[in-house]
């Protein structure tokens, strides 16, 4: 099946929301306490969400992957199955400069066919566009599969580490890195 990649719109939100917290509950089961997992509201992300776009997005660029739906039919009706977020480095502990995926995540049912690399290109493309030299993120320890992943697509560790408290438990993260192209200038 082919995979869109666009800029997410608001009509997205309660779409983008499922995808997350279902992410959230399949990349993270064992990683972090069980009973936060579980009572994760796809609406209460949503209502966030919703707060996001009301306030602006300034400089993040979210993006969502669709695919037709089963059983679309003629009409060619489309279903989120993924969503990424990335822009500006957040934290201050480096130099200002790098770009940061703040968040990748695809319909568990749907991992392993490809919209996760999709995503994760077009956003590569894009920062290379607003011509960041870097782009970083943070997995949590023990998440295989995301390590694998960002491995695959030449991510490495940079030694950076942090843990941030999950209903009381600490939820050690490992930062990556990898250069980006540099911008493809035309001169004229």
């Amino acid at each position: 099946m082919d995979v869109l990649v666009r800029e997410m719109t608001e009509d997205d939100i309660d779409a983008v929301a499922a995808v997350r917290v279902r992410g959230w509950q399949t990349a993270y089961a064992g990683l972090m306490p069980q009973s936060y997992l579980d009572a994760m509201s796809v609406r209460e992300d949503a209502e966030r969400r919703r707060e996001f776009f009301a306030r602006g997005l300034g400089d993040v660029i979210n993006l969502v992957a669709e695919e037709p739906a089963p059983g679309g039919g003629a009409d060619g009706g489309t279903e989120v199955v993924g969503w990424a977020c990335c822009g500006p480095y957040r934290d201050e502990d480096l130099p200002s400069g790098d770009a940061e995926l703040y968040a990748i995540y695809v319909k568990p049912e749907r991992l392993g066919a490809g919209i996760g690399h999709a995503l994760l290109t077009e956003a590569l493309r894009r920062l290379t566009e607003r011509e960041f030299p870097r782009v970083r993120l943070w997995v949590v320890r023990g998440n295989q599969r995301a390590e694998r992943f960002y491995a695959r697509a030449g991510f490495a560790p940079d030694g950076g580490e942090e843990s941030y408290e999950v209903a009381g438990a600490q939820v050690p993260e490992v930062r990556y890195v990898r250069d980006l192209p540099a911008a493809a200038h035309s001169v004229a």
